[in-house]
């Protein structure tokens, strides 16, 4: 996601890691470590999640807006603060936390197309020191892409990111919408059209929005119904399909591994390695040579 929110930081430590060159769009995510301090941040299109990775308790003072809250956070709590909000903290410890930040626009995007809900009448609403296993599922594995460089890659993440959304937007907002269900899968035309299109091009930057746009309907929807109809989840599925695509060239072509992870939308010899080794049990070049 390009940096382009205007906001404020006190507390002036980079973060340990950060997603901020790795592609990403619409979502930001940065681990941090600190000692005791203090620090404030004012984002102005983006809505913030902060979740405590710290392995004892942290005692804390924050403020979101008008309201202040005292207490210790243990690992796994977290607060939401919503755009335009300004924050500041005041911890009396060494703290780790995991930060994702997320852009309000997309929020609202996936509120109009997912929900049909008006998103100039959304109200994304502060919370402290709370806890929901489900966004702590997800921004571990936002972690784990980040200490994997994104090995998954942008399917994965968008994926990932809409999911958070549409978490958000069930049980994070003043008026708590109703989502529409859509119940059986795709259709076969449907279906043939998608895997057509990852088939043509799986040696590109396949995009969640473009599998969706294909059939017209939202990020969210159109990965629930691929679910329902092949079992898989799109970013699962191409992966299968790459690694598959893989196996053909190595066999059957003189190209290198570099050149075949190129072909195959890998975006380097290691990451086709990985991935290929997690799917088979056997490198390439082991693969190649059985």
């Amino acid at each position: 996601m390009k940096a382009t929110t205007d906001h404020l930081i006190e507390c002036t430590r980079l973060p340990i890691l950060s997603s901020r060159n790795q592609g990403w769009e619409n979502i930001l995510v940065e681990q941090f470590q600190h000692p005791a301090g203090e620090g404030r941040t004012h984002y102005s299109d983006e809505h913030s999640i902060c979740l405590s990775l710290a392995p004892r308790p942290v005692g804390m003072l924050h403020t979101q807006g008008d309201k202040t809250y005292t207490g210790a956070y243990v690992k796994g709590d977290f607060c939401i603060t919503p755009a335009k909000v300004p924050f500041f903290a005041r911890w009396d410890s060494d703290d780790r936390f995991l930060q994702i930040r997320v852009a309000s626009r997309f929020i609202q995007s996936v509120a109009g197309e997912t929900m049909h809900r008006n998103p100039n009448r959304l109200e994304l609403l502060p919370e402290a020191r709370i806890r929901d296993p489900q966004i702590e599922m997800i921004a571990m594995m936002l972690l784990t892409e980040l200490k994997q460089e994104n090995i998954g890659g942008r399917l994965y993440i968008e994926s990932l990111t809409n999911v958070l959304a549409v978490h958000l937007l069930r049980q994070y907002v003043a008026t708590k919408p109703q989502l529409p269900l859509y119940e059986g899968g795709l259709s076969q035309r449907q279906l043939l059209l998608v895997l057509d299109y990852i088939n043509d091009h799986l040696h590109q930057d396949i995009k969640l929005s473009d599998l969706a746009a294909l059939l017209n309907m939202s990020q969210f929807h159109f990965s629930h119904l691929f679910k329902q109809s092949l079992g898989t989840a799109p970013y699962q599925y191409l992966l299968q399909q790459r690694i598959e695509r893989a196996k053909q060239l190595l066999k059957h072509s003189d190209h290198s591994i570099m050149d075949i992870a190129f072909l195959c939308g890998f975006n380097s010899h290691s990451h086709l390695s990985k991935q290929f080794r997690q799917l088979t049990r056997m490198t390439p070049k082991a693969y190649r040579v059985d």
